[in-house]
């Protein structure tokens, strides 16, 4: 069965950098999620005004991946900070791409996220989430260092 590479970490780590030339060096087709969530409203809940940003149904977005994994003709590498919530028998490996966290807040800053939606993605990063999530959904983890 062809299956997926997952690339996740917090918004402004470098994971799309990371993903699109993993895809390339592997020939594998690069899925970015924020797409995906475009094209498939029925995956947005909700807004989150205070934070600037959607609020994702997990379980719906697992369900269209899942789905574009299983037609999928190539092994894909996909990009999301969501995408290690599929199901470990579709996925090969999680890249978590770390980021210094001062490294972090410039990179949110230059995209003028606000200072909370900073704070959330800087404490996210330092507290691990996306490892230790990925860790406790029993997917076989790699981080790398950006």
């Amino acid at each position: 069965m062809i299956k997926a590479v997952c690339v996740t970490g917090v918004a402004g780590s470098g994971k799309t950098k990371f993903a699109r030339r993993l895809a390339r060096s592997k020939d594998y087709r690069y899925l970015d999620v924020n797409m995906i969530i475009g094209k498939n409203k029925q995956v947005i809940s909700g807004y989150d005004k205070k934070l600037k940003t959607k609020i994702i149904d997990i379980d719906k977005l697992k369900e269209v991946l899942t789905r574009i994994i299983i037609k999928s003709k190539k092994k894909l590498v996909i990009d999301s900070h969501l995408s290690y919530y599929l199901d470990k028998k579709y996925v090969d490996k999680v890249f978590i791409i770390k980021c210094d966290v001062n490294e972090l807040r410039k990179r949110l800053k230059k995209r003028k996220y606000s200072k909370e939606k900073i704070e959330e993605n800087v404490e996210a990063e330092i507290m691990d989430v996306c490892f230790n999530e990925a860790k406790e959904l029993g997917h076989d983890v790699k981080i790398v260092r950006n």
